[in-house]
């Protein structure tokens, strides 16, 4: 089985080579690790380079936003799963993608694997801020507003060509869209891994401003009227996504 973890970035000098780092420290050994960058100034294409020989995938062009670019990785992958692991953040340990692998492989009907992530300062990847534990999947968790950590979601590539990829139009919440779209077809298998698989830096642009939130809660709406999955008319979904946060900071 072969592993695609796509990486979009921007403008992200200061914690790029800790992801290409967490990258190749897995000791799961079929990986192809994809890298699109949206025409970043900072340096970071030039410290992309001088790794290139790390990178299965490389491009640098101008994008319309990171789901475009992480379409970009899709169209571009081969491997038999496809998972996406963010400028910012990084692998929890060295075998999560062995561990990934080793549920794919005991099923071969599962569409999908996912597990729990920590949130942590920028400055410090010890430092955890906020533990977002995830629970086994059902549809009516689905439809109060639950989702699993998308950085530590990791997908059979059919799925996604099966949903056109990521909806641009979208530039917050084309995860949560996605994750609506997949989790609520029919034969779509999940398993869930309760355990840390990722550590994601704060500040992320969901979260980093009152705007920002405000704007995710939109688009979150959008989504969940789009699909109508959500409990209450996509109300009661969108309320208890939001409460639901308030526990994870511990």
């Amino acid at each position: 089985m072969k592993i695609s973890v796509i990486t979009a970035t921007w403008n992200c000098i200061s914690t790029i080579s800790d992801c290409l780092n967490s990258v190749n420290d897995q000791t799961f050994g079929d990986i192809e690790h994809i890298v699109i960058d949206g025409a970043s100034g900072d340096g970071t294409v030039e410290f992309l380079r001088s790794r290139r020989d790390q990178l299965d995938v490389f491009l640098s062009e101008p994008d319309r936003g990171i789901y475009d670019a992480l379409n970009k990785g899709i169209q571009r992958s081969s491997g038999d799963v496809v998972g996406f692991l963010h400028a910012d953040d990084v692998f929890a340990g060295a075998d999560v993608l062995g561990k990934v692998a080793r549920e794919f492989d005991k099923n071969p009907e599962v569409s999908a694997v996912y597990g729990d992530l920590h949130y942590v300062l920028k400055d410090d990847l010890s430092h955890v801020v906020r533990r977002w534990e995830s629970t086994q999947f059902t549809p009516k968790r689905l439809a109060w507003g639950w989702m699993p950590p998308h950085p530590t979601l990791y997908v059979r590539r059919e799925w996604y060509e099966r949903i056109g990829g990521f909806d641009t139009q979208f530039r917050v919440a084309a995860d949560y869209l996605s994750v609506l779209q997949l989790f609520s077809q029919a034969g779509f298998k999940t398993e869930y891994l309760p355990e840390v698989l990722v550590k994601m830096r704060l500040g992320g642009v969901s979260n980093r401003s009152l705007q920002a939130v405000l704007k995710k809660s939109q688009e979150d709406w959008k989504a969940l009227r789009r699909t109508r999955i959500g409990a209450l008319g996509g109300f009661g979904a969108l309320v208890w996504k939001n409460l639901s946060k308030v526990g994870q900071f511990r």
